[in-house]
């Protein structure tokens, strides 16, 4: 019993010593490198196709960009009274913008045709038109925070580059959701040029009546172009 106790009083001497010591400083190693057992090629196949927007999600965003209006009052503001054909009625573009018709039994269409890029040609050029004819001909100014896709003015001087890319971000935020500045480097100066492409042949003698003047004929080409544009369509 002496001995037992004897030996439990050091047991208890030594872990209060141990827990009175400072604490033990352990020095940083660097990590030994791992053995290469073997190499892969990295595989840059693409792993999933390009997939199109579904038509409803399509037919949404075209009646936000004409100011969420009914499909309804979207066809007659896209129809107009001028006669310029720009539009007929919705009935004769949903089979072809892919929604199934199942009076007719046709399915769902998943891949573009030609028929479909005919319909959203259509479709884009009439939204521009009437947007323009809204945002930048309308009889009294339109604000420009009521404006549907031109949320800008245009100076009646000729747009330099400078000029331009301010009002070429407004559309390009507008259709594809994000800056011009993140887009592909050539992008602005590609859409510049057909800018100017067009407002020269505007203003080119003999060149065919417009209901546009110069500008606004160059701002309705961009606006074609962004709506026309693979990233509007698929993701």
């Amino acid at each position: 019993m002496r001995g037992g106790g004897r030996a439990f009083a050091l047991a208890g001497m030594a872990a209060v010593a141990g827990a009175c010591a400072p604490p033990e400083a352990v020095a940083p190693r660097p990590a030994a490198p791992l053995r290469e057992t073997g190499q892969v090629a990295q595989s840059r196949t693409p792993k999933q196709d390009l997939r199109l927007i579904p038509a409803e999600a399509y037919l949404r965003t075209y009646l936000r960009l004409f100011g969420g209006l009914s499909p309804a009052e979207v066809e007659r503001r896209a129809r107009g009274d001028d006669k310029a054909a720009l539009f007929d009625a919705w009935e004769d573009y949903l089979t072809a913008l892919g929604l199934p018709d199942h009076g007719l039994d046709l399915p769902r269409g998943t891949q573009t045709n030609a028929l479909m890029m005919a319909a959203f040609e259509r479709l884009g050029i009439a939204l521009c038109d009437r947007a323009l004819e809204h945002d930048l001909k309308a009889s009294a100014p339109v604000p420009i925070e009521r404006r549907l896709i031109f949320a800008f003015d245009l100076p009646a001087e000729d747009l330099d580059a400078a000029a331009f890319a301010p009002r070429f971000d407004v559309l390009h935020r507008t259709f594809l959701s994000y800056p011009a500045r993140l887009a592909p480097p050539d992008r602005e100066a590609k859409f510049f040029a057909l800018y100017q492409g067009t407002v020269a042949r505007h203003r080119a003698k003999g060149a065919p009546k417009s209901r546009f003047s110069p500008g606004e004929a160059g701002w309705a080409a961009v606006c074609y172009g962004l709506v026309r544009h693979p990233e509007f369509h698929l993701y």
